[in-house]
């Protein structure tokens, strides 16, 4: 499935954000050398709110599309479900969370 970008151009003008989670199960230390290599491939510039969480059973990663709509069509892509094969991630559990009222993170967190 291909990503319509020009639906994405039109609700990034809203400035609105939905926010989405993909839960990866598994080893943490096994998934995060696949997850810092599906980042790559993504590139942490192009994302406008992202977070991955280390859980004692694996990860959760938190990212933002400019709607519900582009959230649903990514999660079933092939872009993002490629980048997690490539990556060497089993396939995650996704969920919409809702819109993003308010964003703030003091620094930028990085290993």
């Amino acid at each position: 499935m291909a990503i319509d970008e020009h639906k994405m151009e039109e609700a990034a003008v809203s400035g609105l954000l939905y926010l989405g989670a993909a839960h990866f199960d598994g080893d943490p230390g096994e998934l995060l050398p696949a997850y810092d290599r599906m980042l790559e491939r993504f590139g942490i510039d192009a994302l406008d709110v992202h977070l991955c969480i280390v859980r004692d059973d694996g990860l959760t990663v938190f990212d933002a599309c400019p709607s519900k709509a582009v959230h649903e069509e990514f999660i079933k892509s092939d872009m993002f479900l490629g980048a997690v094969a490539a990556a060497g991630l089993p396939a995650p559990r996704t969920e919409g969370l809702g819109d993003v009222r308010v964003a703030h993170l003091r620094h930028e967190v990085r290993p």
